[in-house]
């Protein structure tokens, strides 16, 4: 009784394994053109030509200059006066890194070169990272970031 219950058993572990592994072939020898000819347009989404929209009104030569001088204003404001770079620079040795949004993720050497800058009184290790602490080392690498000695 127990040989017969194993042979069945054994026959649709077989039979699963080889439909499992038909289905698994017949994926991915399915040329990539055949899935693509599946999809139409409905014709509700064609796209009007470009001669049915209204053209943009011409802007006055002085209402143009007086926007570009804006702009810069404007950027300035947002980023509340400082200039932030993209990339930090050492100095010493020439390695450029990414601005790190957060101190857990910054080098070690721009957080040696913070300690050298006077803006945190030593390298903090992630644990200590809570509090009036993560506050204090925030701020430090705002200002960090904007000091121009190492813009990259």
């Amino acid at each position: 009784m127990t040989d017969l219950l194993f042979v069945l058993l054994f026959v649709f572990t077989v039979v699963f394994v080889g439909y499992v592994l038909y289905e698994v072939f017949k994926t991915l020898s399915r040329p990539a053109s055949t899935a693509e000819t599946h999809w139409t347009c409905a014709p509700e989404a064609v796209v009007k030509p470009a001669e049915t929209f209204p053209e943009p009104a011409a802007e006055e030569p002085a209402a143009a200059a007086a926007a570009e001088a804006k702009a810069p204003a404007v950027e300035e404001a947002a980023t509340g006066g400082e200039e932030k770079a993209a990339s930090l620079r050492d100095p010493v040795t020439g390695e450029i890194a990414a601005v790190p949004t957060n101190y857990r993720f910054a080098k070690k050497w721009i957080k040696q070169a913070m300690v050298t800058e006077g803006l945190l009184d030593r390298v903090y290790k992630n644990a200590e990272l809570e509090g009036e602490t993560a506050r204090k080392v925030k701020e430090a690498l705002e200002r960090f970031k904007g000091l121009a000695k190492y813009q990259g």
